[in-house]
């Protein structure tokens, strides 16, 4: 699929002038139609040093609207990258729906170039490309089109392109002893490229060749075929499916009872204050230690917090911040999303926050709406919080991966108590704004909720992210569990990089 004419493709400079105002006028005309469309355009430009991968992107922004358009070239990850998992730069310089992005370097880059400089092996390489398509596949699924280019140049054109730059004063910077590199690697480039595209050009993301020796046939090529896949994308649109509730178990229940991970919790444990206030100093002491070695090692955190209504999670937070130092942590509370969350992946909001190495984020509530709220609501379709389950394990494994802690929380509490600090809350002057409609009316769909709840933590309690349960009837008991836990994987994970 790699084979190109090795003679190449030309066009005379007249008809090139002939066809570019064309060309562009076109472009222009769809991205305009672009702009109301529910789903944005990925364009990946790579391909062969001195193919003109950044000429390629010059033109494009030249020809389409600005406005609409934003271009990222990702080089060596810099120091605020390199301590986030490497996938977070790619989520936050997704465009938004309506919009196109177009990337010189992008998720290809380090993967290929690790493989030829053997900082990898075949099998790591093998495991870059299965993680590029599923990557690529959760954007598609969301909607997203991905074109991807790929500037071909022989050996021969690679070399006298670059002799022509050096030839040029204004050029001559544009050939690094980088590139002189490369070119003396070419059959290993093409041997690594060959198999990276072969393995990751999908029936929805295909890798199209375009032969990079003419220029102007080249920028032609780019134009045109990324005018054609917009237009036919915005005219083969399929119509909007309306989300509809889905209130029953994924799986039938089996002859008998159904088992519930919820209904085996032990929801008479407590904690007496005398012992509370002891053991909530041990813990809030021991993890403030633990934290300040976490941060001076760079090991990061997250804490994700999920529960029923009125469950502590407020109250849970308040506990575990008097341990961290206020530098190094963040708490972010998940509500409805914005429009512009709403303009990209469900994903993207949360992967803005991820923490640097040595910091904590607090995420009051979390992704996890997808699989709760969303499915049981019918925010969202089935099909995407069906899918759900496999992108939160795969975003939860690059964190892991990474050597973030992460710790997810289920506050659990009874109905019965529920409704007893409802109406607490009612009474309590300072308290009375937690309480709205909403939460009444969530506590009519108790069982759907439930019923979710199960599904998730059955299908996204992993060996590397487990889900912990916590009984919260009794608040004391239920802090006092958390800040242990917390406290108690931070001691594994420093002493296991000892």
């Amino acid at each position: 699929m790699f084979e190109v004419a090795e003679l190449g493709h030309k066009i005379k400079k007249r008809d090139y002038v002939t066809a570019e105002p064309e060309l562009r006028t076109n472009l222009l005309l769809v991205q305009e139609a672009l702009k109301e469309a529910p789903f944005p355009v990925l364009v990946l430009v790579s391909g062969v040093d001195g193919a003109g991968k950044g000429d390629v992107i010059n033109q494009l922004n030249a020809w389409l609207d600005p406005r609409w358009v934003r271009a990222y070239a990702f080089g060596p990850m810099s120091d605020e990258e390199r301590e986030r998992p490497e996938y977070w730069r790619f989520w936050r310089a997704l465009p938004p729906k309506g919009q196109i992005g177009l990337y010189v370097g992008s998720w290809y880059s380090r993967p290929i170039s690790d493989r030829i400089n053997k900082v990898s092996d075949d099998a790591e390489l093998e495991r870059d490309l299965t993680r590029i398509n599923a990557f690529e596949e959760t954007l598609v699924d969301d909607g997203a089109l991905i074109i991807k280019l790929w500037l071909h140049l022989s050996r021969d054109a690679q070399q006298q392109r670059m002799k022509e730059l050096e030839e040029n004063p204004a050029t001559r910077w544009r050939v690094s002893s980088m590139d002189k590199k490369h070119l003396k690697q070419y059959d290993k480039f093409r041997t690594v490229a060959e198999h990276t595209l072969r393995n990751t050009s999908t029936g929805d993301a295909p890798w199209i060749i375009v032969e990079a020796t003419d220029v102007h046939y080249r920028n032609l090529t780019v134009g045109q075929h990324i005018l054609e896949r917009i237009s036919a994308r915005l005219q083969n649109q399929p119509e909007a499916q309306v989300p509809q509730p889905h209130l029953k178990p994924i799986v039938a229940p089996e002859i008998g009872e159904q088992v519930s991970v919820l209904g085996n919790l032990d929801m008479g444990k407590a904690l007496p204050k005398d012992k509370y206030k002891r053991q909530l100093a041990k813990y809030q002491g021991a993890l403030g230690e633990l934290a300040r070695q976490a941060r001076e090692r760079k090991i990061s955190s997250i804490i994700t917090l999920e529960g029923w209504d009125a469950a502590g999670k407020g109250g849970l937070i308040r506990r575990i911040i008097p341990a961290l130092d206020a530098r190094s942590y963040q708490i972010i509370p998940i509500a409805a999303p914005t429009d512009e969350e709403r303009a990209h992946h469900y994903l993207w909001r949360f992967w803005r926050h991820i923490p640097r190495g040595g910091n904590v984020t607090i995420y009051d509530r979390s992704w996890y709406g997808r699989l709760l709220v969303e499915r049981v609501e019918g925010f969202a379709r089935q099909d995407e919080w069906m899918r759900a389950y496999t992108e939160i394990n795969e975003f939860e494994e690059m964190l892991t991966e990474h050597g973030i802690v992460l710790l997810k929380f289920w506050l659990h509490i009874t109905k019965e108590e529920q409704l007893e600090r409802f109406q607490e809350r009612e009474k309590t002057p300072f308290k009375q704004y937690k309480i709205t409609e909403d939460d009444y009316r969530n506590r009519d769909k108790w069982e759907a909720y439930e019923h979710a709840v199960n599904d998730m933590v059955e299908r996204t309690s992993t060996e590397y992210a487990p889900w912990h349960l916590i009984e919260a009837n009794d608040k004391n008991h239920a802090r006092v569990k958390a800040l242990r836990i917390f406290s108690g994987r931070l001691e594994q994970v420093l002493n296991e990089g000892k």
